[in-house]
């Protein structure tokens, strides 16, 4: 008797706590933007790089003086790769991706009267060109 009142009153706590009816969620619009922005796959970066050298020809804290400087050496050397790096508080201007340090040497040389105070870095590279 004991074991069947005790399932009966369970029985009734449990209906007599249970919820009927709808739960209506009012949300800013733009929270599914940002759901669906940060559940997106990002695939990883898939371009191979080796270690090699680069040319580090300037640095400043003035982002337009860097520029102006690649926009020079851009004018001498079209097809060599320029990159603009950030590392606060400068900006540094690397050119290049050669495999050999006597590759980056080559260069170097050639940019010597332009940008007198220049010099090589070891780092990690994207593969050069082939043209």
């Amino acid at each position: 008797m004991k074991i069947k009142l005790t399932i009966l009153l369970l029985l009734l706590v449990n209906f007599s706590f249970s919820q009927t009816g709808n739960v209506e969620i009012i949300k800013d619009s733009r929270i599914d933007g940002l759901v669906k922005q940060q559940g997106a796959v990002i695939p990883p970066a898939t371009v191979p790089q080796i270690t090699g050298y680069r040319i580090q020809l300037f640095f400043d804290t003035d982002k337009k003086l860097v520029e102006d400087a690649r926009s020079k050496f851009v004018t001498l050397f079209p097809k060599v790769e320029t990159y603009i790096i950030y590392n606060a508080p400068n900006y540094f201007l690397k050119v290049g991706n050669f495999r050999t340090n006597l590759e980056a040497e080559k260069v170097k040389a050639s940019v010597d009267k332009d940008f007198p105070t220049n010099f090589i870095v070891k780092e990690l590279i994207f593969l050069p060109r082939i043209d």
